[in-house]
């Protein structure tokens, strides 16, 4: 996919311009003395290791760090093979993603700071080679470690063995790292769903991690499924029980490592880095923007009463970046100052309710309409479940089959039922998250964004949405869906608005045939023939 390289913003979001009260300015002088380094120049000669590379936020984070930190010696990356791929036949793909596309076009040499480490995150020792075993030994100086599997309906064993275990093998390497610095664990704001307020701490999980990880190797699969439902407890599903006993783990090694925690919320598409809009993914919340806009998304189960909370890739990763500087600083651990955690969230930034969230992403997706629009945008948020899924019958899946049967007459390949299901299965997984609202303190990571502020020299690293405009994000937002994922150019644009004009007509003519409609069965109750 060929991208059209645009120069970076003057301002890192659009954001409505605010005056630093007192309290700010003396939070700002505080921090000031808490790290000395400048936030950039601390990577210069030091090499990286990311783990989860390949995914939506390793892919953003790798690319900042190698555009931003040009003083890097090398970043690498643990890639596993996949699909009939070797690791290394995996990584020349991976240079080409369109997510590198301003580095290839402006300072391609960066990409050769970009080494291939074969290695999977859930076998034994990661499964790496000696030689590159020796090489992380001696040469990384700080570790992200984005790998994870997010999907919520993981079996048990398969998220214990992907966010527990393999973690666990991670932090043992990390133990003989000869150079190591700083250790950032990304783990989830709802490893704590149970919570509806949540601190910047790690909490007592609901099992010790050490009993968890015995039982996962040595009991077989299915009865680890057969109990799941009561380790589980609480927790929505296995990716935030996962994730709870992981933060006990993490804090288990604080006091031997440099370690902190990073707790984003929901992650959604940049406001500006790589590219304003930019998502390569329909995972989650984009894929229902994404039908929203398609006209195919009717009815959502949501309190739209609630606030939530979403938080853009780029911020998240210069959090990240921000947050290993940090710890660099301070070092392991200690009963008095325990582990870092940083709440990577919105909520109680800049708060957003949903009812204004949804209202914003469809007056975008009606300026801006794609050429795969399929009916009107139009929805509700809904809490009756019932009447939700009467909605979803007759406007997702009636409509779906409908086509999919004509499609099929005309010798083609159906696809939109199997559309149908997917996102009906992806909001039922989101369903938790939408009715229900958390209050997430974050006073570090408000701490690390007055930090990041004040070197002059890291105003790209802005690590919270202070000032961000929902309305200009959420354009933006839409316009990288249909761009990045829709592969929807500009110049369909106007196109587009025409057939939306006439889905717009269709519509009022379908509304009208209903009144008509229920008017002539009214009648037909009220006044039956012959009386």
């Amino acid at each position: 996919m060929m991208v059209t390289v645009e120069s970076p913003p003057a301002e890192p979001y659009p954001c409505k311009q605010a005056m630093p009260s007192a309290s700010t300015l003396d939070e700002n002088n505080n921090a000031s003395a808490e790290v000395t380094d400048a936030l950039v120049p601390f990577y210069d000669g030091k090499s990286v290791l990311v783990t989860g590379g390949t995914g939506f936020l390793g892919k953003v984070l790798i690319e900042k760090l190698l555009r931003s930190c040009e003083g890097l010696t090398a970043v690498y990356m643990l890639l596993r093979p996949k699909r009939g791929l070797s690791s290394e036949q995996r990584y020349r793909e991976f240079v080409r993603h369109a997510v590198f596309e301003r580095i290839r076009t402006k300072t391609p040499q960066l990409l050769e700071k970009l080494v291939c480490v074969g290695g999977d995150i859930s076998l034994p020792l990661l499964g790496l080679a000696e030689q590159d075993r020796r090489t992380l030994l001696e040469r990384v100086h700080v570790v992200f470690h984005v790998a994870a599997t997010v999907r919520f309906n993981e079996a048990l064993a398969e998220a214990a063995i992907l966010n527990t275990i393999g973690t666990k093998q991670l932090l043992e390497l990390c133990g003989e790292m000869r150079q190591l610095q700083s250790v950032v664990h990304v783990s989830t704001a709802y490893s704590n769903a149970c919570r509806r307020e949540v601190d910047e701490i790690v909490y007592p999980p609901p099992m010790d991690p050490d009993r968890f990880i015995q039982c996962v190797q040595l009991l077989p699969a299915e009865v680890i499924s057969a109990i799941a439902g009561q380790l589980q407890g609480a927790h929505p599903n296995t990716y935030t029980l996962t994730k709870a006993i992981t933060e006990q783990l993490v804090a288990q090694y604080a006091d031997r490592l440099p370690l902190c925690i990073v707790r984003p919320s929901i992650v959604t598409g940049a406001v500006a880095e790589p590219y304003p809009g930019w998502i390569d993914n329909v995972h989650g919340i984009t894929g229902i923007m994404m039908e929203i806009g398609r006209g195919t998304i009717s009815s959502i189960m949501c309190d739209e009463r609630c606030t939530m909370d979403v938080i853009p890739v780029d911020i998240v990763c210069n959090t990240l970046i921000a947050a290993a500087w940090e710890t660099a600083a301070h070092g392991t651990a200690t009963p008095a100052e325990p582990i870092r955690v940083y709440n990577c969230t919105s909520g109680q930034v800049n708060g957003i309710k949903w009812h204004e969230y949804g209202r914003l992403t469809q007056q975008a997706a009606v300026r801006n309409p794609t050429k795969h629009v399929l009916l009107y945008p139009g929805f509700r948020f809904r809490t009756n479940r019932l009447m939700h899924k009467l909605v979803e019958l007759l406007l997702h899946f009636l409509p779906a089959y409908l086509f999919d049967a004509l499609v099929r007459a005309r010798g083609g390949q159906p696809i939109m039922a199997r559309l149908a299901r997917r996102f009906q299965r992806a909001a039922d997984t989101g369903e938790f998250f939408a009715m229900h609202e958390w209050t997430f303190r974050n006073g570090n990571l408000r701490r690390l964004g007055n930090l990041v502020r004040r070197d002059r020299a890291a105003e790209a690293f802005r690590c919270d949405v202070t000032g961000l405009d929902w309305e200009a994000y959420i354009e933006a937002y839409m316009l990288g869906i249909r761009r990045f994922v829709l592969k929807d150019g500009e110049e369909s644009l106007e196109q587009a608005r025409g057939k939306l004009r006439r889905l717009l007509w269709l519509k009022r003519a379908l509304q009208l045939a209903g009144l008509l409609l229920l008017y002539y069965l009214c009648a037909l109750v009220f006044y039956p023939a012959g009386v």
